[in-house]
């Protein structure tokens, strides 16, 4: 962990992707501490969480057939066997195989948190937060997404782009692209951020932030 306190800047852009200054970060959310085990718990509890966990595979008392011996016991000077559902035949039942579990991991809310504001100083400390003033499309087009995202110079880097609340034409303009994602600023993970290489933001999103802490 990283105890350093330290205030942070990021550039401003309007929403055509023209850059008009710069502004500080709330400190609320960006201090510069960075927890690296936090942020490794809280991930791969995130994967963990997304696993069905529907694995099966049956057992000697699940596989059709054998429901009488082979053959005799003794005088064929064969092995005696009791079952064809036993392991070690073909189409037997497996020993140990995987059954049906849940991976759900919880993790308590203020360590989400902690996580979540490590990753977003972890992208801080990069130079790779962005802001934006607001981004209202009227309509889903990708076109408008891919040339901002050029104008950012972001256009080949995995992008978070984080918005002010639920933005349903933003997000379907960026469906189609695959290394941009698009989300509520509130629902960012820390899996998210540290999957993207910049993260993008509605400055609005930051100033509605700032004013609830």
């Amino acid at each position: 962990m990283t105890a350093e306190t330290k205030t942070f800047e990021a550039p401003v852009y309007s929403a055509q992707g023209k850059q008009g200054g710069s502004r500080p970060l709330p400190e609320s959310m960006f201090d510069g501490i960075v927890n690296m085990p936090v942020m490794h718990q809280a991930v791969k509890a995130f994967l963990a969480n997304r696993r069905q966990g529907t694995a099966k595979t049956k057992t000697r008392g699940e596989v059709t057939g054998g429901n009488q011996k082979p053959w005799k016991q003794k005088g064929t000077g064969r092995a005696r066997q009791g079952s064809t559902r036993a392991p070690n035949w073909p189409g037997g039942g497996t020993v140990f195989g995987p059954q049906p579990r849940s991976y759900t991991q919880i993790i308590p809310k203020q360590v989400r948190a902690l996580a979540r504001k490590s990753a977003m100083n972890a992208r801080a400390r990069e130079g790779a937060v962005l802001l934006v003033d607001a981004l209202n499309f009227s309509a889903p087009k990708t076109k408008a997404i891919t040339s901002l995202l050029a104008s950012l110079g972001v256009a080949d880097k995995k992008v978070l782009l984080l918005t002010d609340g639920v933005k349903p034409n933003v997000y379907l303009s960026a469906r189609n692209l695959g290394r941009a994602h698009v989300m509520p600023f509130s629902d960012a993970s820390t899996y998210h951020i540290l999957w993207s290489d910049v993260v993008v933001i509605e400055s609005s999103a930051l100033t509605q932030t700032s004013a609830e802490g």
